[in-house]
């Protein structure tokens, strides 16, 4: 979320966000290049290869000294001596890697490889067990056939980051011209490997830590950022580059001085505090119809809210068959969904052992658990037909229509619970109502379950039964939280889309520059065809301060909302959002969107020139700020108030009790 005050809260998750993007390379040699006993570590080019730019790379081996080190060793885009060089350090199995692709294309795009210069390097995640193999085989692509060769590797690497299996890694090297033969040869020869240590004790010692991670021209920026983060420090290191060669810096000195100029190394942290125990325990429900292994009246209870396609969540598996070994009748795991947005196959896998449970019961859907385990990460559909198949279920049975509908409105039941009890990630759990996060190592289980063994134990010999200890261990356990309120009157006339007595009205305060508000766009999509009749969004403008255009464009906005009506206020909002990044809103952007969709132009110029809208676009943000609303986007749901670009579990969660609260007499 993007704040007034004026510093930008970066959007953190597992792994931050980068890559390049899709390869501008030749296609891969015609005839694969054949090298069964790797010969020496010197990179090979293949016919067809970029040969000129591994040759250029290797005759400056000043950068090789620089503090960010770069040589032909490194898979690179663009001219040696270009002023800038971005030194990428990134995962192939990281879904942030992945999306900041575009970006990097945009930045190609828009400097040439005279500009700006692309260097890619290695740093595979411990976490991410498909990493480290794929870096390998792409290292080794590189060293047998050059750049081409690698980035096509590379762009089939991503596009099928959910199956970097052996097989698959094999079939794209020799897609890209290298027989498998030579593959495995140089991979067993440890030159790749070599390769990818030396990468990630870069990363160490400088600092890049987490993934995508970038280094330009020395300066840190660190995770998928939006393109005008790059624009602005690329920007900067353009003109200190043209200060240098005026000065007499001959081009092939830039890098070295620049990078070690901008370098930072910090100091390593220091060792982390261990946290304060925590003793707090959660009121979580469970339905009658949340699958559960172990008996009833178990003892200690673990509730766990997982992700089929979350390689932790496969990770701690292992773990929790340990743990049901070990405490047998005395423990019981009550599964609850959390797919992730992130991962496009969670759901779908969720939904096809939701079907099993109903269709074959709780013994079913455990066997159908164990196999989309199992499966990770091949969980598209076929895999999801040859699952069900081999549980008895025909393919045809996979959910649809309707059948899906129902299915995926009880797993959101399952997520908005994840949502209440702050239950972040996967794997996440409560035994007994005490909190555990993330894939921890048999130890860490059996403290908390022993602790809460001898709790139930002690409650047992007073009395309780053991069907209901459960529900006294947690019966004064702290519950979700209510949401936080605010009342904000709609203003006249503000441009709106829905019906006008919808029962639910969800203000938006947003801003056209702000990449998050772009970002919750088809979240609000889905949120109309949900509720279809129910919800009506209603824009409202706070143009952050810092965003130089934003102000511009929100009274253009009212403009065209003034001359054509709604209709075309939203048709030039998506317009905007779409140009958010690029060709930017600057005025002749505004101008040329407006021309486009038919509006008298003399008018609308004249309107931005003379303010005319200036007062509706303030009258707004006075209003986010008396209500303490600073950043955005923002949203009131009728009088509940939900900050940031949220998944769309937490709007549903607002909007049902909206539904439910409007409908009280």
């Amino acid at each position: 979320m993007l704040f007034r005050s004026g510093f930008l809260v970066t959007v953190a998750t597992a792994c931050l966000l980068a890559c390049f993007g899709c390869s501008s390379a030749k296609p891969a040699p015609a005839t694969p290049l054949d090298a069964t006993r790797p010969q020496s570590a010197s990179v090979v080019a293949a016919p067809g290869a970029n040969a000129t730019a591994l040759a250029s790379a290797a005759d400056r081996p000043e950068h090789a000294l620089a503090k960010v080190p770069v040589s032909s060793a490194d898979p690179q885009w663009g001219d040696v001596d270009a002023p800038v060089t971005v030194v990428q350090f990134s995962d192939f199995q990281c879904p942030f890697c992945s999306r900041v692709l575009a970006t990097l294309e945009q930045l190609k795009q828009k400097y040439g490889p005279t500009r700006l210069r692309l260097v890619f390097k290695h740093n595979p995640l411990p976490f991410h067990a498909a990493a480290r193999p794929a870096a390998e085989a792409a290292a080794a692509v590189y060293m047998l056939a050059g750049n081409d060769a690698f980035f096509a590797f590379h762009d089939r690497a991503f596009a099928n980051q959910q199956r970097l299996t052996p097989e698959n890694l094999d079939s794209w090297a020799k897609a890209a011209g290298v027989q498998i033969p030579a593959l495995h040869a140089w991979l067993e020869s440890g030159k790749a490997s070599a390769k990818i240590d030396e990468d990630m004790q870069l990363a160490r010692t400088i600092g890049a830590t987490g993934t995508p991670g970038f280094r330009i021209n020395g300066v840190t920026l660190s995770g998928a950022q939006p393109l005008e983060s790059f624009v602005a420090i690329i920007d900067e290191q353009l003109a200190a580059a043209e200060q240098l060669t005026q000065s007499g810096t001959p081009p092939r000195l830039v890098y070295v001085s620049l990078t070690n100029k901008n370098t930072v190394v910090e100091p390593p942290p220091a060792p982390p505090q261990p946290e304060p125990e925590d003793t707090q325990v959660w009121n979580v429900p469970i339905a009658a119809d949340d699958p559960q292994r172990g008996p009833r009246d178990a003892l200690v209870t673990v509730v766990q809210f997982s992700d089929y396609q979350c390689p932790f969540c496969k990770r701690v598996e292992d773990t929790l068959r340990e743990v049901r070994q070990f405490y047998g009748d005395d423990l019981r795991i009550v599964w609850k969904d959390n797919p992730l947005p992130f991962h496009p196959r969670a759901l779908p896998a969720a939904q096809l052992a939701r079907l099993i449970y109903q269709k074959r019961g709780n013994d079913a859907f455990w066997q159908a658990h164990d196999a989309l385990f199992d499966s990770q990460p091949a969980l598209e559909d076929s895999d999801l037909e040859r699952i069900a198949k081999q549980l008895g279920l025909p393919a045809k049975g996979l959910p649809a229509g309707g059948a899906a509908d129902k299915l995926r409105a009880r797993i959101e039941q399952s997520v908005e619970q994840a949502t209440d009890f702050e239950a972040r990630g996967t794997p996440h759990f409560f035994i007994n109502g005490r909190r555990l996060s993330g894939a921890q190592p048999l130890d860490a289980f059996k403290k908390l379950i022993d602790e809460e063994l001898a709790k139930a134990r002690a409650l047992v010999t007073s009395g309780t039964p053991r069907a209901k200890v459960y529900a006294e261990l947690v019966e004064h356990g702290k519950g979700p939280p209510p949401p936080e309120s605010k009342h904000i009157a709609l203003r006249p006339g503000a441009a709106s889309r829905g019906k006008a007595n919808a029962p639910v009205v969800i203000q938006m305060f947003s801003d056209y520059q702000c990449p998050f508000c772009k970002r919750v766009e088809p979240t609000l999509d889905t949120l109309e065809k949900d509720f279809k009749g129910s919800v009506r969004i209603v824009w409202r403008h706070l143009p952050l301060p810092f965003h130089k255009n934003a102000q511009a464009a929100a009274e253009a906005s009212e403009e065209v909302l003034a001359q054509k009506g709604p209709a075309a206020f939203w048709h030039y909002h998506d317009l905007l959002l779409e140009a958010q990044a690029d060709p930017g809103l600057e005025r002749a952007t505004l101008e040329a969107l407006a021309d486009k969709l038919g509006l008298d132009m003399a008018r609308f110029k004249a309107a931005l020139d003379g303010r005319v809208h200036q007062a509706k676009v303030d009258a707004d943000a006075e209003a986010a700020s008396r209500a303490g609303i600073n950043g955005t986007p923002a949203f009131v749901i009728n009088d509940y108030y939900l900050s940031g670009a949220q998944p769309v579990a937490a709007f549903r969660k607002l909007v049902k009790l909206a539904l439910k609260t409007s409908a009280k007499p």
